[in-house]
């Protein structure tokens, strides 16, 4: 997934047009014809012709949404010019200006919130991705997000995490057969003995995908390693056990630790040797940053 490719999900065109839908209109079945801004409309002249500036206060930030935000805008009004200043992975400092919009002053006002909505929980995503993974670069340890993502907004909040150096998780439940913990126990009882007969039969029904297993101990990683799945997950384990599943698993599978890990945290676990590091906290409790739009010009 990269930015110039993003807004061709179907996914993501039906998240902006829902969400822009959410803020202009009154009835549900609206359509984009009765979208209505009534301030906007109230007190500004339809032909006056504005530049807008989205600009970053506050902190420094890692910018993501860009792409996003230029949908919205032309969503609004498709002949608008949007200028991307800062592109997305790049690092804006307080006051820079990340892009610019150059349309009918009311359809950017019509657009800003939602625009900005989405960016400044992007660049949340992403810059606090970037601290992860500066954390841990001396290893060369990934950083993975999860599935814990708001509900219609998973394709922006993977995006973001990309954005901020990291990398991508399976992005449904569909692309990648992860046997957690409550899937293991409603298996043949749950044997954790036999954990390679579940990658196994795993296997064996879905042949092209990639296999992962969490296991929470030394012993269950052995039995799991078996059957050699791509993955192992070493779910809220210490450190010690970690280093030692790490080298049982060299040459045989990838390693991800899981499991609350904190930025304070995040090196010591890379020095385990683990392939990944897997972090909800990514999507889920980044925040927001602080961007703002401001008028360059009015006509």
């Amino acid at each position: 997934m990269d930015g110039s490719k993003l807004m061709e999900s179907s996914r993501a065109r039906a998240a902006i047009r829902l969400a822009l839908d959410e803020d202009l209109a009154s009835a549900s079945d609206a359509s984009a014809a009765d979208w209505l801004d009534a301030t906007s409309e109230a007190l500004v002249d339809p032909a006056a012709v504005a530049t807008g500036e989205i600009h970053a206060k506050g902190a420094p930030c890692v910018v993501s949404g860009t792409t996003v935000a230029k949908a919205v805008m032309q969503t609004v009004e498709p002949d608008a010019t949007v200028e991307i200043l800062i592109p997305d992975g790049k690092t804006a400092r307080p006051g820079e200006e990340i892009l610019t919009f150059r349309a009918k002053a009311r359809s950017i006002l019509a657009a800003e919130r939602t625009a900005l909505n989405f960016m400044q929980r992007m660049c949340a995503t992403a810059t606090l991705t970037r601290r992860f993974v500066d954390a841990v670069r001396p290893y060369g340890t990934m950083i993975l997000d999860t599935r814990k993502t708001t509900p219609g907004l998973r394709v922006f909040e993977k995006y973001a995490v990309l954005c901020g150096g990291g990398a991508n998780h399976r992005m449904g439940m569909y692309d990648r057969v992860l046997m957690k913990d409550n899937h293991r126990r409603l298996w043949r009882g749950g044997d954790p003995g036999a954990l390679d007969q579940a990658v196994l039969a795993a296997r064996a029904r879905f042949p092209s995908l990639a296999v992962e297993v969490e296991v929470e101990s030394i012993e269950e990683c052995a039995s799991a390693l078996k059957a050699r799945p791509e993955w192992i997950m070493l779910d809220n384990m210490p450190c010690s056990a970690m280093a030692e599943c790490v080298k049982m698993c060299k040459g045989i599978s990838m390693t991800e630790a899981s499991g609350g890990i904190t930025l304070e945290r995040a090196r010591e676990v890379a020095a385990t040797g683990v392939t990944a590091i897997s972090l909800g906290c990514l999507t889920h409790s980044a925040g927001s940053v602080d961007l703002s739009l401001e008028w360059e010009s009015v006509d």
